[in-house]
């Protein structure tokens, strides 16, 4: 057995089906055919059931013609323009109404169409036009009217589609006949009025055609919810309320056929259901019932065990394969084991163990690759702020000692000292570039040293105010940055005042965010240079050798990608205002 096994794990997937067709389909259906070949009985139940069904589909076919013959009536009806018009006039005189009646009405409602189409029972138009007269095939649209069922079921609005009920204001008090009923709309009715043809079929004809059928039984017609609309059961009462065939009981051993009305219009979804007798159609079937069943059962052994030894090949090994494929989803590499096969189970298990170790390969080299691409982009991005630095602060150190070199030459001050010791200690802070964040104590203290030169250089003409919380002043801000926006305030905001100014820091922290403020009541910027400032947040461009609010924007898009906002507020002679946001206590010095 183990080798039949093996030998049969080097067959192609395609032989393996084709050996389950042939040995667990086409075989045994060729066997129950020859059986049942002669067997006598299945041919008169087969042809019964022929018989059956050829009725049912020509009551069905005789059925549908009775009721396209009413359709052709309706379409004439609806399209006759002169019809259209006699209904609509309105006539002065009662005499006036009889001669068009007489001449045309009569005509078309009473002669013409009835004896051509046998299968009418009578042609009623209702309309609300109270110069006609009540009679020969005319009605006039009254309470009585509008309180019958039909009238409800008549789609509202400009639809006419035709309906198909069986209607009860008819003479026919043994069985509600079949009216077809539409709203004669098709020509525009400038006075408004409701028109509506009513055909009713002869039910004796109805009842011709469901009496044709050559077998004990009973027939019904469904409507499209289900419901008995005819019967030929006389046990079955559809006249008081509507029945749901699936209510009725029938006896355990009735066989039903069913034919249904598909694609028709106005009978879409209508069936006609034959409810036979099982005796009348399998009475010659009963004797060979257990061997037809004996030989079922044997039928379905053998196939049984022919599929279970088949299927054990492919489902073992696909199980062993799923396994593997659990384990790589879990990042174990690992290779499935087992001799070499050729069908395709084989195949797909050698595909398997050669992309597992490609996937292994590629995971080693693309993880090595990407800590490299990761540690030079981290060494450029502090190059990059190196170099910020470094455009920073020799550009602000040459103003201030050129400052403080002319005041030297012209007075001889102690003071002096105390300025030159501020532009050391802010001289040494620009030469420690491996610290990129600094905390806003130390921040403060360089904006200080900044401040007292400058109120060094213009005396009373500057003015400053520092603001912020003893428990604000361990969090980490990117260094230089404020110090940089107080330097563009007390430069290109303040120094061009003759009177000076006033400039104002402001430090709050709100929610996890550190918001820095810096004010001026300097010579302000116009909306042109604000705008350009806001254009720096949205470009992507290098570093290059502009310095000021720009490179201040260019640092914290580095820091904090779009983790920061920031708002200016400034106009010509109004002075500005710029504000910061960004997050508090940030563990990393850039963002992941």
């Amino acid at each position: 057995m183990k080798k039949l096994r093996t030998v049969l794990d080097h067959i192609r997937l395609r032989d393996k089906m084709l050996l389950l067709y042939f040995l667990c389909v086409f075989t045994p259906i060729v066997l129950t055919n020859l059986i049942f070949y002669h067997v006598t009985s299945q041919n008169v139940k087969e042809q019964r059931i022929q018989d059956i069904t050829r009725a049912l589909e020509q009551i069905k076919i005789e059925f549908y013609r009775e009721f396209e013959d009413a359709m052709e009536i309706s379409s004439i009806f609806y399209t006759d323009y002169r019809l259209n018009e006699v209904l609509e006039e309105t006539y002065p005189h009662p005499a006036d109404y009889i001669a068009v009646y007489d001449s045309y009405l009569r005509r078309i409602l009473n002669n013409t169409y009835s004896p051509v189409y046998q299968s009418v029972g009578g042609i009623t138009i209702y309309i609300d036009n109270p110069t006609l007269m009540d009679s020969g095939g005319i009605s006039l649209i009254d309470e009585r009217v509008k309180s019958f069922p039909w009238y409800s079921k008549i789609p509202p609005g400009r639809q006419s589609k035709p309906i198909f009920v069986r209607t009860e204001d008819s003479a026919d008090e043994q069985t509600h006949p079949f009216s077809l009923i539409r709203r004669m709309n098709y020509f525009y009715s400038p006075s408004g009025r409701e028109k509506i043809l009513k055909i009713e079929l002869r039910m004796s004809s109805i009842r011709e055609i469901f009496n044709n059928l050559n077998l004990q039984g009973s027939l019904f017609l469904l409507n499209e919810r289900g419901e008995i609309e005819y019967t030929n059961d006389p046990k079955v009462d559809i006249n008081r309320k509507s029945v749901a065939y699936s209510t009725l009981k029938q006896p355990e051993n009735t066989m039903e056929f069913k034919t249904n009305y598909v694609l028709t219009n106005n009978l879409n979804g209508w069936s006609i259901v034959a409810a036979v007798p099982r005796d009348e159609v399998l009475y010659e079937m009963q004797e060979p019932r257990d061997f037809v069943l004996l030989l079922t059962c044997v039928n379905m052994l053998l196939p049984t065990l022919i599929i279970i030894w088949i299927t054990r090949s492919l489902n073992v090994r696909l199980h062993r394969i799923l396994k593997y494929v659990k384990k790589v989803k879990n990042q174990h590499f690992e290779l499935i084991p087992g001799t070499e096969s050729r069908d395709e189970i084989g195949q797909l298990t050698e595909e398997f163990n050669r992309m597992t170790l490609r996937i292994k390969r590629l995971i080693n080299d693309v993880y090595m690759a990407d800590i490299q691409r990761k540690n030079l982009e981290i060494q450029r991005r502090h190059a990059q702020l190196n170099a910020l630095h470094s455009q920073i602060n020799p550009h602000f150190l040459f103003n201030a000692l050129e400052t403080i070199r002319m005041r030297s030459l012209m007075k001889n001050e102690d003071e002096t000292a105390r300025i030159i010791h501020n532009m050391a200690r802010i001289f040494r802070n620009s030469l420690v570039w491996n610290k990129d964040r600094v905390t806003l104590r130390e921040e403060l203290e360089l904006i200080r040293c900044f401040l007292e030169i400058q109120q060094y250089r213009f005396g009373e003409r500057i003015q400053y105010d520092v603001q912020a919380r003893s428990e604000d002043l361990d969090k980490l801000i990117p260094k230089m940055v404020v110090l940089t926006l107080v330097e563009n305030a007390s430069i290109h905001g303040i120094e061009p005042l003759k009177h000076g100014g006033r400039i104002e820091i402001l430090f709050e922290c709100e929610e996890g965010r550190l918001l820095l403020t810096v004010r001026d009541n300097g010579v302000g910027m116009s909306a042109e240079q604000v705008q350009r400032l806001y254009g720096y947040m949205q470009r992507r461009e290098e570093m290059g050798e502009r310095i000021g609010l720009q490179n201040v924007i260019y640092r914290l898009k580095l820091y904090y990608g779009d983790r920061f906002e920031l708002a200016i507020r400034s106009a010509p002679g109004e002075g500005t205002e710029i504000h910061i946001m960004i997050p508090a206590d940030l563990g990393s010095s850039f963002p992941k």
